[in-house]
Parts: C-alpha cells; structure tokens; sequence
C-alpha cells in the first residue's frame, strides 16, 4: 500500500524542522528538534521500503506532484517519486540524518541554531536530489545542497575552512552550470519533438526523445563532467581531500555518505539513457579514468600521515569501483554499483565518525600521535577494525558484495579494453587492504607512543548510538545481499533494455523543428485510412522508431502502479 504524499513529507519534513530550529531557544531544544525531525523523517521513509513494489521495480512508485513550478508556457513541473535505482539511497540519506546530529552533539559548540538548520536544509536537498523527476527540478536539488555545505565547512570547519569551502563551492558551480547549459538545450530540442514545441524537463519525455547522435557528444560531456566533479572522478578530485578534512565531523559524514553519491546517481539517472550512444562512445576513457583514480587514490591514501586524509582519499579509489561498473554496461556491473554507492556510503561514514571520536579525545589527527590505543578503548577498536574489513572488501561483509560484482561484471563486458582495465583495478582491492590495516596497525596496535593514549575513555551510550546502526547494516548486506540487490535489478535491466533500444533507434541529424504551438486534434481520416499514432498528428513531426516504446520504461513512468 502506498500512501499519497508520503514522499514529499519524507523530503521536506526536514525543512520544517529547520525553521522549528531557527525559532528554538536554548541549545537543548536546538539539538532535540534537529534530532526528532531526522528521525521521523527516517521512521518515514521505512514505508518506502516496505511498501516499495519489487514486482514494479522499474517502474516510479510513491508518486507526488505533477503540477507546474512556473507557468504552462514551459514544462517544468514538481515530480517526485523514487524506483528501484533510488530507493536505497533514498534510505540512506535518511538514515544518515540523526546519525550526522548525534555525532554533532558535543562536537559543535558555538551557533548550534545555524548548523543544525543547515544540516536540516542539506537533509531535504539530498533527498529531493534521488527523488526529483523533472530535469530542473533535480538541478534545483542539486544547487541547494551546496549553500549549507559551503556554510558547513566554511563556519565549523578547520584553520583552512575558507580555502576548502570556496575551492567546493567553485568546483561543483562550475560543473553544474555547464550542466544547466546542457538541460535547456535538450529540454527546448525535446520540447519542440514530443511536447508541441513547448519547452519540457519532464524525465519520462526527456527518455521518449531521442537524442540526434550528431549533439549526443557534447550534451553527454556537460552532463558527464558535472557528475564527475561531484564523485569526484579523477583529476577533478582535488577539492574532496580538502573539503573533508576541514569539515566537521557531521559534514564529513554527509559528504562521503550522500553528496558524492549524487555524482554517480547522476551518471547512471541522466547521461547512460539520455545520451546511450555517447555515453557507450566514451565508456574506454571513463573505464580508464576510473581505474586510475583507483590506483591513484589508494597509493595517495597510503601516503598520508593524517588519518581524515588517509579516508578522504580512500573514496577516490573506492568509488573509482563504482564509476567502472556504471560504464561497463552489464547487468551485473551496473547491480555491483548501485549497492557499492550504499556499501560506500556506510563504511566510509563510520569510518569519519570514528575518526571523528577519536580526535574529540586527542585533538589530533595524526597517525604518529597514536599507537596501543586498543588497551583504552576495546569497543572502538572493534568498531574500526570491523569498519576497516568491510571497507577493504572482506568476504561476509558489504564492501565485498558490491566489489565483487563490479570487478565480474566489468570483465565480461563486451565493451573493448574492460577486461584489461578490470584486471588492474583488481590490484585496488589489495592497495585498499594495504592502507587501511596499515592505518589500523599504526594507531590502535603495537606501543603506546604517547601517555594520553593510556586513559582514553571509550565509547558512550550516544556514539554507539551513531556507530551500530552501520554496522549492522555492513554485516547485514554482506551476508544477506539478495533483499537489497532485488530491488534495483528490475530497474536497472530496464536501464540497459532502454539504452540498447535507443542506441539502434537514435537519429544521426536532429528532428525537424515542430511549430511552437501545442498539437491540435487531428482532421478526420479518409475513409478506409489507418489510424496515426497520436503524435504523428503534429505538424512536421518525425517519428523516432523506439521499438518498445508501447512497454518501455518511459510508460510505466508515466502510468505508475
């Protein structure tokens, strides 16, 4: 059963809480608003799962909306619904949000009422980001979670704040701008195909069009290098070292956790079926990039003597994975993927939180100013150790799951050189075991280099509160992976149906200009005439041959179950 709405609250219930925070007093109700409003929105979005339709996987469930933002002469319209590809990270999200606030807890102590509201407005950007269905609704999403990021970095931050919150800000602008170039291209060359002229953001309309393979390169590339940017995909990696290790711990949890994943979302929810020709055209080069920043990252990461930094890296290589199962193009790969987003989401944000808890008692990040320290604090070492396994892909754990499908899907793909490039990114999952227990091995095991480490107090009720809910999960979805994997296999093997069908049917030259006028009934046939399609009535329409457009994907969207 689903229920009417629910997903709009699941997004904006958090914004309401934001306001509720900035008219508390008292740094008590502050933080207790912040932490009721996060976990009602997750208690919420646990009906998503439970009344998600695996059966209808593919197709858009929990549907809100579908009214205009701006006025009938464009289709720009609030369309929010969520299917197999975005529900786990839809939960993800929300399960980050009270995890993010009680690791803040202590941690924040001055203008509690600002970073609480912020953290609460990025709550209900994320979220609208998985959930949007209309093409600038999602850009609108996407542009919101980065004003609270900057003020996140940029106020609670380290010495160097400033430096990393512009370099965030300018990074991630300059992409998506290139990317709002590229949506009022397709939306008007759409619009005056399928919509009567009119300029349309609508999804389902934007997968009906077929894009000319003549303007698919350079569409594909503006699209492409915004969600690169925000993996971040190597080179464009720079800002992410920066942007983690002078974030409070909460902001780091949110950016390893959801805000990278908004980059490959984007990469399988847009660029793979709008733009399937280019996208398969480019697919050795970003298999390529992917590998290297797999290397890159993990060797880098071996290299740092700042343990935030040695994670901050490690997510360079880690989603490297995810970027190589995306273009690999099997179903196998692209499974590997979606579940390695959330796999990474919760390894890596434990991972933050403990070094988070581990430099509230030391103030200090450095590696060298630890050693022995699993005398003083047994149950955080067991925690990092385990958060360490399963971010190195031991096998019964998450990290192995999704590693392990990427890695065999990619080297069946029939795409040229995978095979090639999956056999060295393999070489990964031994970089990454190397600098974790190195980590591991330096800070928690052998002498006790400094006498503070002897009296470290360990966990409390409140940080085992934010620390076993992931692990849990880690060893949830390592062990019982097919309950996780079940919901997005329909969604994503439609994907792949829907990208070879528009590959064979994509025009070479663009479709003729339809008039800028909304169609008009058709004039009665001739006798003995067979009827048109409803769109051929338009004049100077040419009709795309998709060959399954009558059961497609782009249908069940429209018609949702």
């Amino acid at each position: 059963m689903q229920i009417p709405d629910l997903l709009s609250v699941v997004i904006f219930l958090p914004l309401a809480g934001a306001v509720l925070t900035m008219l508390a007093r008292g740094d008590q109700a502050i933080r207790v608003i912040a932490l009721v409003t996060m976990t009602a929105t997750f208690v919420l979005s646990l009906f998503l799962w439970i009344g998600f339709s695996v059966e209808d996987a593919a197709s858009l469930q929990f549907v809100s909306g579908g009214f205009s933002l701006i006025s009938e002469a464009v289709d720009i319209k609030y369309l929010v619904g969520v299917d197999g590809i975005s529900l786990l990270l839809v939960l993800l999200t929300t399960l980050l949000g009270p995890i993010v606030v009680l690791s803040s807890w202590n941690y924040i102590t001055q203008h509690r009422k600002g970073y609480y509201s912020l953290l609460l407005i990025l709550q209900t950007g994320m979220t609208g980001v998985f959930c949007a269905f209309d093409v600038v609704l999602f850009y609108i999403f996407f542009e919101l979670t980065l004003i609270p990021m900057y003020f996140l970095i940029g106020i609670w931050g380290g010495e160097e704040r400033i430096y990393a919150a512009v370099k965030f800000v300018l990074y991630t602008m300059a992409g998506s701008l290139l990317m709002l170039v590229a949506i009022l291209y397709l939306g008007h060359v759409a619009g005056q195909a399928v919509n009567g002229g009119v300029f349309t953001a609508d999804y389902a309309k934007l997968l009906e069009f077929n894009v000319p393979i003549s303007t698919q390169a350079w569409l594909f590339v503006l699209f492409a290098l915004a969600f690169a940017i925000k993996v971040p995909m190597f080179p464009f990696h720079t800002w992410l070292p920066d942007a983690h290790v002078q974030a409070p711990t909460g902001g780091s949890v949110i950016l390893a956790g959801v805000l990278l994943k908004m980059g490959t979302y984007g990469l399988v929810r847009f660029c793979l079926p709008f733009f399937p020709n280019a996208a398969a055209d480019h697919a050795v080069l970003f298999g390529t990039l992917a590998v290297v920043g797999i290397i890159y990252g993990a060797l880098v990461s071996r290299a740092q003597p700042d343990a935030k930094k040695l994670v901050a890296y490690s997510s360079v290589s880690h989603l490297g994975f995810v970027v190589l199962g995306i273009f690999a193009f099997t179903l196998t790969s692209l499974q590997g993927a979606m579940i390695q987003m959330v796999n990474h989401g919760l390894s890596t944000s434990a991972l933050f939180l403990l070094v988070g808890m581990l430099y509230e008692r030391r103030h200090t990040r450095a590696m060298a100013d630890y050693g022995g320290i699993a005398r003083s604090v047994p149950l955080l070492t067991f925690f990092m150790v385990l958060t360490v396994l399963a971010s190195a892909g031991l096998p019964g754990l998450n990290g192995f799951v999704g590693e392990f499908l990427i890695l065999a899907g990619s080297f069946g793909s029939s795409t040229p050189a995978m095979a090639v490039l999956t056999a060295i990114a393999t070489t990964g999952v031994i970089l990454a075991a190397v600098y974790l227990l190195w980590m591991l091995s330096r800070m928690f095991f052998g002498p006790v280099r400094r006498e503070e480490n002897r009296v470290m107090p360990d966990l409390n009720r409140r940080e085992l509160a934010t620390v076993v809910p992931l692990v849990v999960l880690m060893i949830l979805m390592g062990v019982v992976p097919q309950p996780f994997l079940a919901r997005s296999e329909p969604a994503t093997a439609r994907l792949l149906e829907l990208i070879d069908e528009k590959q064979a049917a994509a025009p070479a030259v663009p479709t003729p200009v339809s008039p800028k006028k909304r169609p008009t009934s058709p004039e009665p046939l001739p006798e003995g005439a067979q009827p048109l399609e409803a769109k051929a009535a338009i004049p100077g329409y040419k009709a795309q041959p998709v060959r399954a457009i009558k059961h497609s994907f782009v249908l069940q969207m429209q018609d949702p179950r």
